[in-house]
């Protein structure tokens, strides 16, 4: 999976808001409900970089991959850095955005992920 492909994917995800920050940030951000599952760097010389939260296995087997690091300042809280996303197989990497997708959209309060995802709100039968 490329850059551009992988950006259209996280693009479209349900919910999902592509957020560029300018210098000296310098990332291209994707939330939902205002909450980070992914981005990219843009300037040089880490230039498409891509991070993501995982699992803290996952966190185990992907820092134990060549290209994938800890994410500076955001190790802790198991996010990730792929180097070069074009070497990751594309549905591993499908999967890692999902998990992380679904994982910040967790964070966010029922009403708020209804209002996100389009759902109705449960009825409260009076019975």
């Amino acid at each position: 999976m490329n850059v551009r492909r992988l950006r259209n994917f996280c693009r479209r995800l349900p919910g999902a808001v592509e957020n560029p920050r300018p210098p000296p940030t310098n990332i291209l951000g994707y939330t939902v409900g205002g909450k980070y599952f992914a981005w990219f760097k843009t300037s040089e010389p880490e230039r498409w970089r891509f991070s993501l939260r995982v699992t803290p296995d996952r966190f185990l087997e992907l820092t134990d991959m060549p290209g994938c690091k800890p994410a500076r300042f955001m190790a802790r809280y198991h996010w990730v850095t792929i180097v070069d996303v074009s070497r990751m197989p594309e549905a591993y990497l499908r999967e890692l955005v999902e998990w992380s997708y679904r994982r910040a959209l967790g964070g966010l309060s029922g009403k708020k992920r209804r209002e996100l995802l389009g759902e109705a709100a449960p009825s409260r039968d009076p019975a």
